[in-house]
């Protein structure tokens, strides 16, 4: 027996994530990431919502999203007006994506938001799972994600306020 096969973690040993679609109309997505039990998480009886992001918040992002999801297979288009559909997604994509809804879902400022997406996309899995795993099991997430936001945004505005 090899080495690497006795370090290898078997697949139904991985938490099990999965991204919900609704189309309520023309241009109208909402997705949504959720936790599905498995032998990896056994306090899981039911499925979890991690997040979700509709509306102009996600139309900011949609494009950057769609193309993120179509390589790594998720197809988003063909969805009937009042459907759904359920596809599986890694943990990865399930964390990042996750920690990029829940912290863009109250924001308003654009600029703010494409900065806070560009910083969650460029971070590292352990970041963006420590970041999520904050925000979903703190007893004020509200406070990690303003935290979070503080941090994507505020070295841009310290160097605009610097260069007046």
């Amino acid at each position: 027996m090899r080495r690497a096969d006795t370090l290898s973690v078997p697949a139904s040993r991985t938490p099990r994530y999965e991204l919900r679609i609704q189309a309520h109309g023309i241009g109208d997505l909402e997705l949504e990431v959720w936790q599905i039990p498995s032998s990896a998480t056994p306090e899981l009886k039911h499925p979890q919502r991690v997040a979700g992001l509709r509306g102009r918040n996600l139309a900011l992002i949609e494009t950057r999203l769609l193309r993120r999801l179509k390589r790594a297979g998720v197809e988003v288009a063909g969805i009937a007006r009042g459907g759904s559909r359920s596809r599986a997604i890694d943990e990865d994509l399930a964390l990042n994506v996750g920690l990029l809804f829940r912290v863009l879902a109250p924001m308003r400022d654009r600029s703010n938001m494409a900065a806070c997406a560009e910083g969650i996309e460029a971070m590292s899995r352990e970041e963006a799972a420590y970041w999520l795993g904050m925000a979903m099991h703190r007893k004020n997430p509200r406070r990690v994600l303003t935290a979070l936001r503080y941090l994507l945004t505020e070295p841009k505005a310290v160097k605009h306020q610097r260069a007046a």
